[in-house]
């Protein structure tokens, strides 16, 4: 409900719907444009009809009016106007509702400026995963010390079926509930995409490991932690971890790597980038 929201938040939304409406034209929209206005862009009741709603009632919605809101009104609204993910969600919050979680755009490829921040990470292992867990960037350090090969497509799946990955955490049983955890978590975000579904059936078959700890239902949301890598060349690494979603990548976590001070992590990184000139 409007009103819900403060004074503030009422002038912003006033403001906010002007300025958006404002700046459309008809053409934008796919409108015949019916000659001179008066006012610049679009009238109050075309935005109505774009938005299927009443010509009252948007116009009490751009007057901050003590009105009830849903979350499907708002999205009509905000494709009426055109807005991008940012501004629907910017709508939301002066309106009093709670935004939508942001879909992203899963598929797309990772800028060329991911790609360099990945690069100058060196020589610590940094990666970036999309929200089912695939890998979709890497730097020369996360292929290194996590064993990355081309049969590493999906880090959940590998890190319960493939030998390799698998075999480089130290303390295995202890991270594998919070992977699954998490995955879970991601999962429940996003309840309208089958890929979480075909992924879970693919691991409850394949390791019972998984299926147990799938069954449990734990939830946990990770954002940062430890990882203890035993690595065949230079032996034990420790890393302390943050995980980071994109602001305007909604659909990928950018996990970097620290050395964990007092560990020997950082020497034993250095002769790891010796032993892999190039």
């Amino acid at each position: 409900m409007v009103g819900s929201v403060t004074d503030g938040h009422r002038e912003q939304l006033k403001a906010f719907l002007r300025a958006k409406r404002e700046a459309l034209r008809p053409a934008d929209v796919g409108m015949p444009d019916a000659g001179r206005r008066r006012t610049p862009g679009l009238r109050r009741e075309e935005v109505a009809v774009l938005a299927g709603v009443g010509v009252s009632w948007y116009t009490w919605l751009e007057q901050g009016r003590d009105i009830k809101v849903s979350g499907a009104v708002l999205d009509a609204v905000a494709r009426a106007l055109m807005l991008d993910e940012a501004e629907r969600t910017h709508l939301y919050v002066l309106a009093g509702l709670n935004p939508p979680e942001p879909t992203g755009r899963p598929g797309a490829p990772v800028s060329g400026h991911l790609r360099g921040v990945l690069d100058a990470w060196m020589p610590n292992p940094a990666h970036v995963l999309d929200r089912h867990y695939d890998l979709v960037a890497t730097n020369e350090a996360s292929r290194w010390v996590f064993g990355f090969d081309d049969d590493v497509r999906n880090c959940m799946v590998a890190f319960f079926t493939h030998p390799v990955y698998r075999g480089r955490f130290t303390s295995w049983h202890e991270f594998a509930p919070d992977m699954v955890a998490d995955f879970r978590a991601s999962a429940a975000r996003y309840p309208d995409d089958p890929a979480f579904g075909r992924i879970a059936d693919e691991l409850r078959a394949a390791s019972p490991e998984f299926a147990e700890l799938w069954a449990r239902a734990d939830v946990r949301a990770r954002s940062e932690g430890i990882k203890a890598i035993t690595h065949p060349d230079v032996g034990d690494l420790t890393f302390e971890y943050s995980m980071m979603r994109l602001p305007d990548r909604t659909d990928l976590n950018v996990v970097l790597h620290t050395p964990r001070p007092g560990t020997g992590t950082k020497e034993r990184l250095e002769s790891l980038v010796v032993a892999h000139p190039g």
